[in-house]
């Protein structure tokens, strides 16, 4: 409402929209667009429409967000800004850090679970799948991170019985710096392996940090 015509009865309007977080980090690049429309003496319930979606990063910490209209009456030369706040919740605990972490480790019982195993308890022919999330990585040029991992199994008497072949992760860039980066891992366990307690461990590392860090999460093999 409350906007100006020009002498042929148009009313042109540009128009931004933008999401960002609490900082005022953009999440997006603006989407921009204009209206140009002819409105008659007649047409008194006519409003101009903003219509547009927005997709958001894939990864993101909890918290509070907020997306800005501003729209600018290029016949009165005038401008509007509306803030419509939004809040982003995740299903697990990942916060941002100061320095390379792992974190909202869970075992799984299946690939495709949302939930944690009740129990850290596999027994011989059982798929092991664990999934984490890392974060407090350090950022390149244009939000680039290097973010890799390796995870091994220990015996009861911390030797180690398998490892990763390689590392996994993630190089990449982005428009808006990545909160984390998720992963997951899975082996088979073989039938013969004996009951008792073992240990999974997760080594991660940030390349453009140069730091790194490690958990170590136990779980136990059970009588069939």
């Amino acid at each position: 409402m409350g906007y100006a015509k020009d002498g042929n009865e148009m009313v042109r309007l540009a128009y931004t929209v933008l999401a960002a977080d609490s900082k005022g980090v953009a999440l997006h690049e603006a989407y921009k667009d204009n209206i140009r429309a002819e409105v008659a003496p007649q047409d008194k319930e006519w409003l101009p429409k903003v219509e547009t979606s927005i997709s958001l990063p894939l990864q993101l910490f909890a918290g509070e967000y907020k997306i800005t209209v501003q729209v600018e009456d290029l016949v009165a030369k005038a401008s509007s800004q509306l803030d419509v706040p939004f809040r982003v919740r995740d299903s697990e605990d990942v916060h941002p850090g100061d320095s390379l972490s792992v974190q909202a480790f869970r075992f799984l019982r299946k690939e495709d679970d949302t939930k944690a195993a009740e129990r850290a308890a596999y027994v011989p022919g059982d798929h092991l799948w664990a999934k984490f999330d890392i974060s407090g990585f350090r950022y390149g040029p244009s939000n680039r991170i290097d973010v890799t991992y390796i995870t091994s199994v220990l015996g009861p008497d911390g030797k180690t019985l398998w490892t990763q072949p390689q590392p996994e992760g993630e190089q990449d860039e982005s428009f808006y710096p990545r909160a984390f980066v998720p992963a997951e891992m899975g082996i088979e366990l073989q039938p013969k392996i004996k009951p008792g307690a073992y240990t999974l461990v997760v080594q991660a590392k940030d390349g453009i940090g140069n730091q790194s860090c490690e958990i170590r999460e136990p779980f136990a093999i059970e009588q069939p």
